[in-house]
């Protein structure tokens, strides 16, 4: 044993020595954190980390020309002569004197202007330089947090315990610390393979990162950037339109000119970067950025700011100023909580090929060497090109050794023991029980959750309430859950039961069979347009019985399974008796001499008579889901789908009821649905739902079966997007047995036109415009025309919408305005 430890002290010694090694400060003495360092006329680099530490990999002794460049600093050459690793080499730096001549200082000539003039006309042949290329790849995470508080709104806060975590007694440390090292290829606008060869996690041996090259790919050659909204590059072709230009100063390197370019928004409310970008004088190529950006430009209310840092260096034999260093930095923060984050970035062995070979990019994005996450520390020494902090390797150390203890037995079991301790109040508010160590957990879900407590005019108060079973295995993506649901009516004084097994097979193709049944009460539309919150208010205070139930007793087997890439295939067989219900409670806090509705939906004011008699039957379903383009990341614990963005998802249906009791019942129904988001640059997204359909064999079946269609009479609605609803349209007015087509298009200008109207600016809100149409034999169209805003609210909390309606059926049928109210969905 202490053979081999010797062994490992060597090896590690070895690696570590091999390099160049030093701090780097100002004239001060303080240290400069993220300095670009690299080898002359290489792409050997690094930088330096947040205490001024820099190592380069150099692997031979001999003389070499190292070059050190920081932002606002002067750039700095050393020629070292090593005959011994480790060599030390600390850098002092100083600032740049930017230089301004008498022509600069003239106001009426902005010299910026033509240099933003001439980068925007020489950037596609800048882009055009580094369109293809492979490297090396490495990058760090590093999530930070602040105060984090016991409890918020009087909840529990449960990320995990702190002892795992890392945190202080105040509850701030390091949330997530990991890195990747990988070899890419890529060939704009966005082929890319990237092949991880090393990836670690703090405390966490699995180790399997998502840093990646994919989500660090940001261009200032483009027209926009993609940061949840699209933000406009300070050299795109319309750059004019929303910035400021100022030329700061100039400095020289490399015989080239390099000019410093402060960047101001011309409105505040825009999707623009602040700060600096700095433009190479002749060739108009980038030379570096420094550019924030503020949450709400974003439309992303908890960051406060974003850091954008990008350092690129030329080298002389091809002529190329290639991206060398990135970092991204973030602060954010709610509930006096404060997070922050950042991610650096190293690339190095730039190879610039003409053309790659024909199948060098496929579906397959992302895969995973073998063992890549079981590398030795010796190994990360030696390729790690930005050193540790000492926070950060205090870290890998002490989450490192206590993963050893997290995964005993003992120490899952007491810290199970310490969350699984039952109290008087969960039998109301409910409870949880999990073993850890052995994989399964229990779950009761209490007497007072919003989603359990309703009212509808069948069952009037409803409680709901049940009990669930998890079982998991993460190496082989295996889980197995089985829950069952009970709901009492007390004015129907009915008990009622379901029951659900599932189980996944694997996270590869995603294999999952899932067995139910029971009794239940369904709506007549199987899509459940009305939740059981707005029907409750609906009903209790405005005497408005929207919600249509009917007595469901079934037994139901299903199973689906990717069978190609992008393609997902869903059977379902399943038996089902149907019995109508009716009203039993008239029963209101307000309006107590109005009527409600009778449960009939095709005769609202008949309370004897019901829209189908009992009756059952089989349905067979097929369902397949088809991601064209579909790219996809290879992972040791799964494979995940990517979408691709260029292409639509097509929905193909096959609905068949058999065994029925009566033949009248049996039918045949095809279906198809396309969903498309198509992203406008930065004028907004413009989304896509249209559904076609055709029963065959359906003349006399049941109400139950009709297609029917999303409407809506509350003026409220819960969804995050309206494309899947008719907001003006009676329930149940439209629903036909025959062919019909819907379509739903919906415009969200992100900010496009919102940011640039003043006054309107400051609610930092974003302008939907929508069209929603329904055709179905024997009627007119059904039409609507919608204008509202979205990304209403208070502060940070952006949760609501308003929108105006108009509506038309042969001729104007009916205006109104709906409320959209997200945070319900998030209380359901």
């Amino acid at each position: 044993m202490k053979i081999a430890y010797l062994f490992l002290l060597l090896f590690l010694s070895f690696y570590s020595n091999a390099q160049i090694k030093g701090t780097i400060t100002d004239v001060k003495g303080n240290p400069l954190p993220y300095v670009t360092i690299f080898q002359e006329e290489t792409y050997n680099g690094t930088t330096s980390n947040e205490q001024g530490k820099y190592e380069l990999k150099i692997r031979k002794t001999g003389s070499y020309i190292l070059v050190f460049k920081f932002l606002g600093y002067q750039t700095k050459r050393e020629i070292v002569s090593i005959k011994e690793f480790p060599f030390l080499l600390n850098v002092t730096l100083s600032e740049e004197n930017f230089t301004l001549n008498e022509v600069i200082i003239n106001k009426k000539n902005n010299p910026a202007i033509a240099i933003i003039k001439n980068a925007i006309a020489s950037k596609k042949e800048n882009s055009e330089k580094t369109a293809r290329f492979t490297a090396d790849f490495y990058s760090r995470g590093l999530f930070k947090i602040k105060d984090l508080p016991k409890k918020i709104m009087g909840m529990k806060v449960d990320i995990g315990d702190n002892m795992a975590l890392n945190l202080d007694s105040t509850g701030s440390g390091i949330l997530y610390l990991s890195e990747t090292v990988s070899k890419i290829a890529f060939e704009k606008p966005n082929n890319l393979k990237e092949k991880i060869v090393a990836s670690r996690i703090s405390g966490n041996n699995k180790g399997y990162s998502y840093n990646t090259a994919k989500s660090s790919t940001y261009d200032f050659y483009n027209n926009t950037l993609e940061f949840g909204v699209n933000m406009i590059s300070p050299i795109a072709d319309n750059a004019f339109n929303y910035y400021k230009f100022k030329l700061e100063g100039t400095f020289f390197e490399n015989n080239q000119q390099i000019n410093k370019i402060k960047v101001t928004s011309k409105r505040d409310k825009e999707p623009v970067f602040e700060g600096y970008i700095y433009i190479i004088d002749d060739s108009f190529a980038i030379y570096a950025v420094d550019l924030d950006i503020k949450g709400y430009r974003m439309k992303n209310e908890f960051t406060d700011v974003m850091t954008l840092k990008q350092n690129f260096s030329y080298n002389s034999k091809n002529k190329i100023w290639s991206k060398n260093s990135q970092s991204l930095a973030f602060n954010a923060g709610a509930f006096g909580v404060k997070f922050s984050g950042k991610f650096n970035y190293v690339y190095s062995n730039y190879e610039f090929p003409l053309s790659f070979e024909k199948k060098t990019f496929g579906n397959e994005i992302l895969s995973f060497e073998t063992n890549a996450n079981k590398k030795e520390d010796a190994f990360w020494n030696n390729i790690r090109p930005i050193p540790l902090t000492i926070e950060e390797s205090n870290d890998y150390i002490k989450k490192d050794s206590l993963q050893t203890i997290r995964k005993s037995q003992k120490y899952m079991d007491s810290i199970d023991a310490k969350n699984n301790k039952f109290k008087f109040m969960d039998l109301i508010m409910g409870y949880d029980y999990k073993n850890t160590f052995k994989k399964h957990s229990f779950k009761y879900n209490g007497l007072l959750d919003l989603s359990s407590l309703s009212f509808n005019t069948v069952q009037g108060h409803s409680l709901s309430s049940g009990f669930s079973f998890k079982n998991w295995d993460e190496e082989k993506g295996k889980n197995t859950s089985i829950s069952t649901t009970i709901n009492y009516g007390f004015s129907e004084d009915r008990l009622r039961v379901t029951g659900e097994l599932s189980h996944r097979f694997n996270n590869q193709d995603y294999a999952t069979l899932n067995l139910s049944g029971g009794n239940t009460v369904k709506q007549f539309n199987a899509e459940q347009p009305i939740s059981n919150i707005i029907n409750s208010i609906s009903s209790l205070a405005f005497k408005n019985n929207y919600m249509k139930l009917y007595n469901l007793e079934f037994a139901a087997i299903s199973y689906s399974q990717d069978i190609a890439n992008g393609v997902n295939l869903n059977g379902k067989i399943e038996y089902q008796q149907r019995k109508p219900l009716f009203n039993n409670t008239d029963f209101s806090y307000f309006n107590k001499n109005d009527l409600y509705s009778s449960n009939n939906p095709l005769a609202p004011a008949d309370f004897t008579s019901s829209a189908f008699e009992k009756h059952h039957l089989t349905k067979v379903n097929l369902l397949a889901k088809i991601n064209f383009g579909n790219k996809y990341s290879s992972r040791p614990d799964g494979k995940f789908n990517i979408r691709n963005n260029k292409y639509p998802t097509l929905y193909l249906g096959y609905e068949k009821a058999i065994a029925a009791n009566e033949k009248k019942y049996e039918f045949d129904h095809f279906n198809a649905r396309l969903t498309y988001d198509l992203t406008l640059g930065n004028k907004g997204v413009l989304g896509l739902n249209l559904k076609v359909g055709k029963f065959l064999n359906a003349d006399n079946i049941a109400f139950i079966d009709y297609k029917h269609f999303n409407g809506n009479q509350t003026h409220i609605v819960q969804t995050e997007r309206y494309l899947n609803v008719f907001n003006l349209l009676p329930y149940y007015s439209n629903s036909t047995n025959d062919s019909y087509f819907e379509a739903h298009i919906e415009h969200n200008d992100k900010g496009y036109i919102m940011n640039k109207i003043p006054i309107l600016n400051k609610l930092k809100s974003t302008l939907v415009i929508g069209f929603h149409t329904l055709a179905i034999p024997n009627s007119k169209p059904y039409s609507e025309f919608t204008a509202g805003l979205d990304n209403l609210g208070f502060g940070k909390f952006k949760l609501f919408r308003v929108d105006y309606v108009r509506s038309y059926q042969n001729g104007y049928k009916g205006d109104g305005v709906v409320f959209g109210l997200k945070i319900l969905n998030v209380l359901e």
